[in-house]
């Protein structure tokens, strides 16, 4: 049996708390909401739940978890659901979840992204979830990037967050230190991308969403690649400039 309970103002203070990136280093926690979300990261293996707080609709069609989750599950009202939600509409389920633990993945002999700067929430969670979608397992992040466990990043990544494997790092040192992979630069003046072949390894550079990449690090890289443009906008989204340097590193 699962718990009913009114929801409690230390729940609600806590659950509002994770919104700040300080309190869920601290927690090693963070916040994601909505079934599919919910039910994808109830069934990872990287990631584990602490607590969960639904609507009785969401109990009733999702008995099979309850029976593992029991003691970590609190029904609550739709009013409850909109105190602690950081949705404009919340969507059923709450849940706080033990940030993923990866294996140890090495980027040699691999694909991986490296952002500079990419400080959208929508962006970097559409990155990690097109990264999953084209089985890349590593997104490095340079350390003012947005954080990966922003609930609007979360949300963003549609459950990829448990598959996808984000770092943070000083971009010109990682880079320096694994000189022996390749990194690829999109850039406005560079080699045509539906001129190159696709690649086995490396590291695809994507670029600040006003600035694009930073001078030090343009330097390091081996290639520049640019995405031919046909019509008349100025630059391409940072989101959609990423996937289709992804669909390039697969072949499409």
């Amino acid at each position: 049996m699962y718990t009913k309970a009114m929801l409690t103002k230390s729940h609600a203070k806590y659950i509002q708390s994770l919104s700040q990136k300080k309190f869920r280093d601290e927690e090693d926690a963070f916040i994601a909401e909505g079934p599919k979300i919910i039910n994808e990261l109830l069934q990872s293996k990287n990631t584990g739940l602490k607590q969960l707080y639904a609507l009785q609709s969401w109990a009733d069609e999702n008995k099979p978890f309850l029976n593992s989750i029991s003691d970590k599950f609190i029904e609550i009202t739709e009013k409850d659901l909109e105190r602690i939600s950081f949705l404009q509409s919340p969507n059923q389920v709450l849940g706080v979840f033990k940030k993923p633990l990866f294996e140890k993945n090495d980027c040699v002999g691999k694909i991986s992204l490296l952002l500079d700067c990419i400080q959208d929430p929508g962006n970097l969670g559409t990155i990690v979830r097109t990264a999953d979608w084209f089985g890349i397992e590593n997104i490095i992040c340079s350390t003012d990037s947005a954080d990966v466990f922003n609930p609007k990043v979360v949300q963003a990544t549609m459950g990829s967050i448990s598959r996808v494997q984000v770092i943070y790092e000083d971009l010109k040192k990682f880079i320096q230190k694994n000189q022996a992979i390749p990194v690829y630069a999109t850039a406005p003046e560079g080699n045509s991308l539906f001129e190159m072949k696709k690649i086995k390894e490396g590291f695809v550079l994507i670029g600040n969403e006003s600035k694009g990449i930073q001078t030090d690090l343009f330097l390091l890289a081996h290639q520049k690649i640019t995405i031919p443009k046909k019509g008349y906008a100025e630059s391409l989204n940072a989101a959609v400039a990423a996937g289709i340097m992804m669909a390039w590193t697969r072949g499409f």
